[in-house]
């Protein structure tokens, strides 16, 4: 089985940062997805969904320090459901969304990263999107699921043909 999501989208408020007993940093941010479509009488619609994103360990970090409200994002993950049951007895919940990267997709978050990574006495490097920030890399052993195929782990990204001779069409 696969779960996987990918969604762009703008902060809606600030980080939270929070820290767990073992001691690992979990920061919390929502994002606002806007979807476009037109009806059935052809006119314009839009919808926004608020999305729960939650990060850990190094990437919690990273969120916390540098992402704001209103900052775009890109983020990818694994989609989970948070339950509980309400003051009123009712039992509630909403999807989240683990994310494994995170991608600052704004200029203000790359300004950012780029003058807390030039070394001390010398300016920042002019805004340039910074590298994914992801934690994929980083053990994390509470409830995330290992993917393989057949026992054997898988290899991001598709195998490049050789050459013209060896396309599929």
């Amino acid at each position: 089985m696969l779960n996987r999501v990918f969604l762009i989208g703008n902060l809606t408020r600030d980080p939270e940062v929070r820290y767990l007993p073992s001691g690992v940093a979990v920061t919390t941010f929502d994002i606002a997805v806007s979807e476009r479509f037109r009806d059935r009488n052809q006119e314009l619609r839009e919808q926004t969904l608020f999305i729960r994103i939650d990060t850990f360990q190094k990437l919690a970090e990273t969120c916390a320090q540098y992402l704001k409200k209103g900052r775009r994002v890109f983020v990818e993950g694994q989609l989970r459901v948070d339950a509980w049951e309400g003051k009123d007895g009712v039992k509630r919940s909403r999807p989240v969304v683990r994310a494994v990267t995170v991608r600052f997709l704004d200029a203000k978050a790359a300004e950012g990263a780029a003058a807390a990574a030039a070394p001390a006495g010398r300016p920042a490097e002019k805004a340039r999107a910074p590298e994914p920030v992801s934690d994929a890399d980083q053990p994390f052993d509470e409830g995330v699921p290992e993917y393989d195929v057949g026992g054997e782990a898988v290899e991001p990204g598709p195998e490049k043909p050789s050459t013209e001779e060896d396309l599929p069409f």
